[in-house]
């Protein structure tokens, strides 16, 4: 199996290491694991594309790149230009530094790589790693994806549902913030909203006096409805869901066209 991975942590981040030894068990011993990611951190770009100036590219080490650009940029460099001969089987995308549940996943850099590779036919599972008290002081906060990754892409890959629509189905895949033994399972789950929390913003002055923003984020802990992602997550489950790029209400569709006629 041909797998690239990517990330919206930069190249030299901890968890696209993670990834890439997920990425070597699961391609094999006759597999190659191809790597284009960002040349610097790209967290919150979610499926940017450069799309009005171009992407510089570099090759590190043998099937090694880092690109200046989002992830999104980085799958299309991989598709079209590092691996144009011979295009992967499997795009993987993380293993991200903080959770993609709920709301998080509009935001999402690492999302956004999967999307580009669910657009452009390619099969893509995006990986993230919730952190809290319960792993962000281990030597190896990453270890439930660690240990647990290759389990639950291989289970998507034998038995996940993958189509042929025109918005593919990729798929999200969140571990909770436990030491790797106290992950208590897996579950699949909708995408939930953290409700009485979110983005916002806060001023500060430099010492030159001029005015600057900083984004800030809200609570990852708070509950979500029963069945989603984060409530997987904070209860000790990884999280595994099934997205797609139409944003489409469809369930509003003929309510609004009656509305309108």
């Amino acid at each position: 199996m041909r797998i690239l991975i990517t990330n919206d942590d930069g190249i030299n981040a901890p968890g696209l290491a993670v990834l890439h030894q997920i990425a070597t068990e699961i391609a094999g011993p006759g597999g190659e694991v191809w790597t284009v990611a960002p040349a610097f951190e790209q967290s919150g770009v979610g499926h940017c594309i450069s799309y009005t100036h171009p992407t510089m590219i570099a090759e590190l080490a043998p099937r090694r790149f880092a690109a200046e650009g989002s992830p999104a940029d980085c799958v299309l460099a991989g598709l079209y230009h590092v691996m144009k001969d011979a295009r992967p089987d499997l795009v993987l995308s993380g293993v991200n530094r903080g959770n993609n549940s709920g709301e998080n996943v509009l935001y999402s850099g690492t999302i956004g790589a999967a999307i580009e590779a669910a657009l452009q036919g390619v099969p893509a599972i995006a990986l993230s790693q919730f952190f809290g008290p319960g792993n962000a002081t281990l030597d190896q906060p990453f270890e439930a994806a660690a240990l647990h990754g290759p389990k639950v892409i291989r289970a998507l890959l034998d038995r996940g549902i993958w189509d042929k629509a025109d918005y593919r189905i990729f798929y999200n895949v969140n571990f909770p913030a436990t030491p790797a033994e106290g992950v208590r399972g897996t579950k699949v789950a909708a995408q939930g909203f953290r409700r009485y929390t979110s983005f916002s913003m806060e001023p500060a002055t430099a010492p030159s006096g001029r005015q600057f923003l900083w984004i800030k984020g809200g609570e990852q802990g708070k509950p979500t409805l029963p069945g989603t992602d984060v409530a997987a997550n904070v209860e000790g489950y990884i999280s595994v869901t099934p997205l797609r790029a139409d944003l489409t209400a469809h369930d509003r569709l003929d309510d609004l066209a009656k509305a309108l006629a």
